[in-house]
């Protein structure tokens, strides 16, 4: 069994106080009604442009909101949220004592092949490779590696697969956008697990007949993760044409949703032409 592994690269902000649930209800893509300890949620904070700021990882400590997010997208995550608290009655920061500790814990709501972690005091930085290779596993994209602040939609993480994004729950920043591509099935670009047989590096440009069609984001051993414009990933592999990224042929894997959406893609550009 994997050790407990303590995640320097992961920040806890608290969102406090008797209205840290209805505030954060009405800004973030997942519900926080019913919120506990028992377990996390994941959702984003997004721009009115539909892209992501922080993605996130929410659990509750007392009336205290505890949020998991990205170091690298912390300090922006905090001024956003002050920004929109107006005067809500609720009390927004970083809490420096409290780290993640992954592979013991809480399962992680993205997926069950995921590590699970927990909220704890912050400890020693250690190597982070093994968290890396299962998450990469898992098909998980992390934010400061595979996606930076403002540069993706919740569909290029696949957060809208996997519980990220509440389309039931009413208002959240950015919701017009989300809601427009899955009602449209709109959605090119998606990540993908890889697998190879050679040396990479990321990122690194994948290219089919010479033409980029997407990023390799992070590897582990052989395999990796890929965020990719699936429609020209269709097309190539309809063409045979090689696909590979630093000269070393990929392999992805073939999720279920992917067909379908693939169809959908061709009726819509069936429909526009």
């Amino acid at each position: 069994m994997q050790q407990p592994l303590f995640l320097s690269s992961r920040t806890i902000i608290s969102v406090s106080d008797a209205d840290a649930d209805t505030f954060l209800n009405g800004i973030v893509t997942a519900s926080t009604v019913g919120l506990t300890d028992a377990a996390f949620r994941y959702g984003a904070l997004l721009t009115p442009q539909g892209k992501i700021i922080a993605d996130m990882l929410l659990t509750r400590a007392g009336e205290d909101i505890l949020i998991d997010c990205a170091s690298m997208a912390a300090p922006a995550l905090i001024r956003r949220l002050t920004l929109m608290k107006l005067r809500a009655p609720v009390s927004i920061g970083e809490r420096a004592d409290l780290g993640v500790s992954v592979f013991e814990g809480l399962p992680d709501p993205r997926d069950p092949r995921a590590p699970r972690r927990r909220i704890v005091p912050r400890g020693e930085a250690a190597d982070p490779a093994p968290y890396h290779a299962a998450r990469i596993a898992a098909g998980l994209a992390e934010q400061g590696i595979d996606f930076g602040a403002e540069d993706v939609f919740p569909a290029d993480i696949n957060m809208d697969l996997m519980d990220g994004v509440d389309f039931r729950k009413g208002c959240f920043v950015g919701q017009e956008v989300a809601s427009r591509m899955k009602r449209r099935g709109t959605a090119r670009r998606r990540t993908l697990k890889v697998s190879f047989t050679g040396t990479v590096s990321a990122p690194a440009p994948i290219l089919a007949a010479d033409f980029e069609i997407g990023l390799l984001t992070s590897f582990s051993g052989g395999e990796g993760l890929a965020r990719v414009r699936i429609d020209r990933l269709a097309e190539a592999k309809a063409a045979g044409d090689a696909i590979t990224a630093n000269g070393v042929s990929l392999a992805f894997d073939q999720r279920d949703w992917l067909a379908a959406e693939l169809t959908a893609l061709a009726e819509g550009k069936e429909a526009r032409a």
